[in-house]
């Protein structure tokens, strides 16, 4: 059967899954009485619950006669590797963009990645049903980037067509018959390449999707680069350096159709294939026939950019909430995750029981330590920090950059200007977008952006957004000022109380209800002020044995701050923790003794000094 391999690339929440899902529903993977929920390929919990795509999928569908593999991709920056890897294993891309938004950061990085490859793609601009939508703009903003990225002549000579995932059509005009997506399969079928392998060559492919299975162990999916791959055939493993890690055999070989995968004897080459069988192969290791000497050649990841501290959860009520509390169950955790992820690095930190943990942001690791606290985790969480690096020419210090594009209304833009400089933000654009909106970019460093969404949102009235993406290594820009506000600080063990926590509103903003179990050095709330204040939640009301004239007046609490993960680890400072449970996140302080604290503040003011 003829085949053609392609990806679905695009910034977050421009419609890449929805699209997909008519798509097989149109090419008939689905039976026509079969409940399909909304976004079938998100199929992992935090996904659905999140509404974006963090794992690359790859799903197959037949139109006249050709099988087409589709491969769905992450859309947030974050998740940026997967996008990377996948690329390895296609021959055509579909460049989704929406018709209201227009290119955004991620959009930038996907087509510099897809170009990079010799990839000629396509552009679907979406959601052209939007009422603010402007896809005539919208058309001449991506020939604009496709030039600004130096695409040769053929792939500046891109096909177009305006779609509406949601609705399931797409057309080469606006105003075409709007009835299907055939428009899309047809343009799949002449405009991207058949893979073009050479079959008769002795099998070889490269991991790109590693999964575990409770039945199957390991599964990894990947093209056949070269060669046919046959049911137990024998089989080794090599890594990036042409060293043997094992040989085995393909004890399950499985294609594609729909959202299933299905068992076969044989594969030829071009064709995207799941493996079982292999203990030890991960990603992007070459499976392949012993004949083979040399591994087949593997995309360099871009390096990560944020790390954060992993440690076990050493408070007062550490081991109540969770099953898995020691660093050995934490380090095999991580180690594993790291396996599985290529934009993910562990090593272990000077710090006794705990793990330096890098990745691309703190969405990325925000959703592992959020996977880790549903498996029943326990462990506490360090502030982000950016990992430097010295220029080998200059030896300067360099950070990282990012490029921080904000569509937020005209009456907010100056308090966002003014943050952001603040923070070292250089801007480098300012455009009204529609609407009575303002688009604006910034050149920024990383550490300017920790713990500045929540901020944003308050300053915008909820109505801003921001994208941001990694933009290269630049000087180091200086001290950037941090948090504001100091934290109220427990200075007791024990239950928290209505009567105290509402003498302590004056104080701050409380992060506690009443009832809630408290311990010495666990954050109540926040300061109303720079410096951090201990006070007693626990401290009730004296009752006496004379009966009151009046009734006492009610305590009325305002509703106290709840933090998401993200969130809490974004608000942090360098001398405070998150304590992640199944059961619950809490703020406290690295060391928990008052004392110990003081010590070690006057520490380091000395070192500083």
């Amino acid at each position: 059967m003829e085949l053609r391999n392609v990806a679905i690339i695009a910034h977050v929440d421009h419609g890449k899954t929805t699209l997909v899902d008519n798509l097989l529903k149109q090419a008939g993977a689905f039976r026509a009485n079969q409940q399909v929920a909304e976004r079938a390929m998100d199929r992992n919990d935090l996904e659905r619950e999140r509404g974006i795509t963090i794992l690359a999928k790859s799903t197959a569908v037949e139109w006249k006669g050709v099988k087409i593999n589709i491969v769905d991709t992450p859309g947030h920056a974050d998740f940026g590797g997967e996008v990377e890897r996948i690329l390895s294993m296609v021959d055509g891309a579909v460049v989704l963009v929406d018709a209201a938004e227009g290119v955004l950061p991620q959009t930038k990085f996907v087509l510099t990645k897809a170009l990079a490859r010799g990839i000629r793609p396509m552009v679907v601009v979406n959601k052209v049903d939007r009422q603010d939508a402007r896809p005539d703009e919208v058309h001449n903003e991506m020939f604009d980037l496709f030039a600004a990225l130096g695409a040769d002549d053929n792939q500046l000579d891109f096909p177009m067509l305006f779609a509406s995932g949601r609705q399931g059509w797409a057309d080469a005009t606006m105003d075409g018959p709007k009835k299907d997506l055939s428009a899309l399969f047809d343009l799949i079928l002449a405009h991207v390449p058949a893979p073009g392998l050479d079959p008769s060559l002795p099998f070889a492919m490269n991991a790109a999707i590693l999964e575990a299975d409770n039945f199957l162990g390991r599964i990894l999916t990947g093209r056949i680069e070269q060669g046919t791959a046959r049911l137990n055939m024998p089989v080794k493993v090599l890594r990036r350096d042409g060293s043997v890690v094992e040989t085995g055999r393909l004890t399950k070989l499985m294609t594609f159709s729909g959202l299933d995968r299905v068992v076969v004897d044989t594969a030829y080459a071009g064709d995207i294939i799941a493996i079982a069988g292999l203990g030890n192969g991960t990603i992007p290791d070459t499976i392949c026939d012993p004949s083979v000497a040399e591994p087949l050649p593997a995309i360099p990841v871009d390096p990560p950019t944020l790390a954060m501290t992993f440690r076990i959860n050493d408070g007062p009520l550490g081991g109540r909430e969770g099953k898995k509390v020691t660093s050995r169950q934490i380090r095999d955790r991580l180690m594993k995750e790291a396996e599985g992820n290529v934009a993910i690095t562990v090593k272990v930190s000077e710090e006794v029981d705990a793990f330096e943990v890098a990745g691309r942001g703190e969405l990325q690791l925000g959703v592992l330590i959020e996977q880790m606290r549903r498996e029943g985790f326990e462990l506490t969480i360090g502030r982000p920090r950016v990992l430097t690096r010295e220029n080998p020419e200059t030896g300067e210090k360099e950070e990282p950059f990012e490029e921080c594009l904000v569509d937020v209304d005209e009456e907010y833009s100056g308090v966002v200007v003014q943050k952001l400089s603040l923070r070292k933000g250089q801007m480098q654009d300012m455009r009204p977008s529609g609407g009575g909106k303002q688009r604006l970019t910034f050149h920024i460093p990383s550490r300017g952006l920790i713990g500045y969404h929540g901020e944003f949102l308050t300053d915008t009235r909820g109505t801003g957004i921001m994208n941001r993406i990694f933009a290269g290594y630049e000087p180091w820009a200086g001290p950037i000022e941090g948090r504001r506000n100091g934290s109220l600080i427990s200075n007791s063990d024990g239950e928290a109380i209505q009567y105290s926590l509402f003498s302590l509103q004056e104080r701050g903003t409380l992060f506690v209800d009443p009832g809630v179990k408290v311990y010495v050095g666990l954050i109540l709330g926040e300061h109303s002020r720079d410096n951090d204040l201990d006070v007693n939640p626990i401290k009730e009301k004296k009752l006496t044995n004379i009966r009151a004239a009046g009734k006492d007046e009610a305590l009325l609490l305002v509703p106290p701050r709840r933090m998401s993960l993200e969130q809490a680890i974004a608000y942090i400072e360098d001398d405070e923790l998150v304590e992640v449970t199944p059961a619950a996140i809490r703020l406290r302080k690295r060391y928990l003794d008052p004392h110990e604290r003081k010590k070690h503040a006057r520490r380091s003011e000395s070192e500083a000094a």
